[in-house]
């Protein structure tokens, strides 16, 4: 495990400064998970319901900030069918410290708090929480605890009409991926960390897979610029646009300087199977998938084997 993102926003520019030294625990790879990713849902076909992409003022990417807990950015719209959803990760309702990523036994705001969500008229709920879910029914396994980090922030009806599913600069998801990430594959992401002082061209960004952790409930990349607090949650998008993690953490070791990532369809089928939230599908983009030309990361990089 490894350094949490979305620490507390007063504490952000002290965890920025403090990256390069917390080390990452090594990580044991039990045979089994305990959600099984075949029960993710497919994915909820876009429609005429959601807002343009050009002019939807909430999108996969936007920054969302958890009273209590600290300042995340967006990965991708759920609904259930009814309600509409934006993703993020657990520990951005976190109230420990900033190494605190066991989900099982680390503190959270309850769910009900209320979450500013960037572009929203009126803020938004934590109706899900990983965190949260775990400690309640007593999760014992090490991977499903270590690795699933995964919220849904409940947008407000008024809100609704203002969402767009589609992930900024790439477009997509186009469904879920359920199958891993091969050592070497390419992946696509979206942060909005405010510790990019705004600059958008430097939200983008393309990586190449360290392979599957945590018997499948993790993924480990490196990106041409790795996350930094405030990107905690971001979307990440497989070499085909399907959705694949959400950002979770910074590691010194084994593989120094990647970043840990939940498993999106293992996260979905745990919320869906224990949550209260109903069946929650993910939203397809309306944007069609573009693996737009971007730097990855520098040759020689430390890889597993």
């Amino acid at each position: 495990m490894g350094l949490r993102f979305g620490v507390r926003l007063g504490a952000m520019a002290a965890a920025a400064a403090t990256v390069g030294v917390v080390v990452a625990a090594a990580v044991a790879l039990p045979a089994t998970a305990t959600a099984d990713p075949a029960a993710s849902p497919p994915p909820q076909p876009s429609s005429s319901r959601w807002a343009p992409a050009a002019s939807a003022a909430i999108h996969p990417g936007v920054q969302t900030i958890t009273a209590g807990g600290g300042t995340c950015t967006s990965n991708f719209v759920f609904t259930d069918g009814d309600r509409t959803f934006i993703g993020q990760a657990a520990h951005c309702a976190g109230t420990g410290q900033a190494t605190e990523t066991n989900g099982c036994d680390s503190a959270s705001m309850p769910l009900g708090t209320e979450v500013e969500i960037e572009g929203a008229a009126v803020r938004g709920t934590l109706a899900y929480s990983s965190w949260l879910t775990m400690q309640a029914r007593g999760e014992t396994d090490p991977d499903t605890c270590a690795f699933n980090d995964f919220a849904l922030v409940e947008i407000d009806p008024a809100d609704a009409a203002n969402v767009n599913p589609s992930v900024p600069f790439f477009g997509g998801p186009t469904g879920v991926n359920v199958d891993g990430l091969p050592l070497g594959t390419r992946v696509y992401s979206y942060g909005n960390s405010p510790l990019r002082a705004g600059v958008g061209a430097l939200n983008p960004k393309a990586g190449i897979s360290a392979g599957d952790v945590g018997g499948g409930f993790g993924h480990e990349v490196y990106t041409a610029s790795p996350g930094v607090p405030g990107d905690s949650g971001s979307a990440f998008l497989d070499d085909q646009g399907r959705a694949v993690g959400v950002l979770s953490t910074l590691n010194l070791a084994p593989l120094p300087l990647s970043n840990g990532l939940a498993d999106i369809s293992r996260a979905l089928a745990y919320a869906n199977q224990y949550g209260t939230v109903g069946y929650v599908q993910l939203v397809a983009g309306t944007e069609p998938f573009a693996p737009l030309a971007l730097p990855l990361p520098a040759a020689g990089l430390p890889l597993p084997g």
